[in-house]
């Protein structure tokens, strides 16, 4: 953990909460005035979009999850803990942080 560029990391961190927030806004945002979505006996543009919808929401949901574990990497960031299992306290190996970089756990606890 000592060679680790933490400059790196928070910058590496912030541009990824940025792209979530940014595709969770997109996903989310509301549908248009005067748009037609629901199911019927045929498929057709408001059943698509529907479908569509659901999908959309399902991947947010999954997005937000990630956000919510870049968040928790600052914050141990800036505690000083960056880079240690909060389970067992133990490092977090370099190669598991480069690959997902707010991992929280060590292998063994992931």
């Amino acid at each position: 953990m000592d060679n680790m560029d933490l400059a790196a990391i928070a910058t590496e961190l912030e541009t990824k909460r940025a792209e979530l927030h940014a595709k969770i806004a997109d996903l989310t945002r509301p549908v248009e005035a005067g748009a037609t979505i629901g199911f019927g006996k045929r498929i057709g543009d408001g059943t698509t979009q529907a479908i569509q919808q659901m999908a959309d929401a399902s991947t947010a949901e999954s997005l937000q999850r990630t956000l919510n574990e870049v968040r928790g990497a600052q914050e141990r960031l800036e505690a000083g803990t960056y880079g240690l299992c909060v389970v067992c306290g133990e490092p977090i190996p370099a190669a598991r942080l480069e690959f997902r970089p707010w991992a929280a756990t060590c292998v063994e606890h992931a």
